[in-house]
């Protein structure tokens, strides 16, 4: 029994203690995969291409699911079937890609169009070197100065937010505009 007693104390002092297993430490924003020269593209439901996203390089990060894209080009589609179209030197798209903060010579299109009524919507396009725009929802903010052109009129802007839904444009800060004279026969 001693013997047994003594190779037992001895087995417990000879084998090594278990070392705690480090708690996780927190997400570290390293991407996960990368592309290059890509497209991707999302559908509705009834199958119609809802947008497609192209860039030259392309990198995922886990810990925010967020893309990061450089030379990004979107083409987007509403309900109606109208083309808006989107580039930027660098983006910063959420998972779903329904928000993208675009960034270095922004540019966002909404293609000429007719509504509802049947009167001519004008082309409207919006540069600078920030804006963000939300996809679903059809709105394009920034927070830093812009241009609009819809048609022949002009405005300049420290600061804008655009809702296509409601067709409701606010410029902020120094606004200057100038609008073309048009014609009635």
């Amino acid at each position: 029994m001693g013997l047994l007693a003594l190779s037992t104390y001895w087995l417990v002092r000879s084998t090594p203690a278990l070392v705690p297993t480090a708690a996780p430490g927190p997400a570290r924003h390293e991407p996960d995969y990368f592309m290059q020269n890509f497209s991707v593209r999302t559908f509705g439901d009834s199958g119609r291409l809802k947008t497609e996203v192209l860039g030259t390089q392309a990198r995922h990060y886990p810990d925010s699911d967020t893309l990061e894209i450089d030379a990004v080009r979107i083409r987007s589609f509403d309900l109606a079937g109208r083309l808006t179209t989107a580039s930027a030197q660098q983006a910063l798209a959420n998972g779903d890609v329904s928000e993208i903060q675009l960034s270095g010579n922004a540019r966002v299109v909404r293609q000429a169009s007719v509504d509802a009524a049947g009167k001519a919507v004008p082309e409207l396009a919006y540069q600078g070197e920030f804006l963000h725009a939300f996809i679903d929802s059809e709105r394009v903010r920034s927070h830093l100065p812009v241009q609009l052109t819809a048609g022949n009129d002009r405005f300049t802007a420290d600061a804008m937010d655009y809702e296509n839904a409601e067709r409701v444009i606010a410029l902020k800060g120094r606004v200057r505009g100038v609008l073309a004279a048009t014609r009635r026969n």
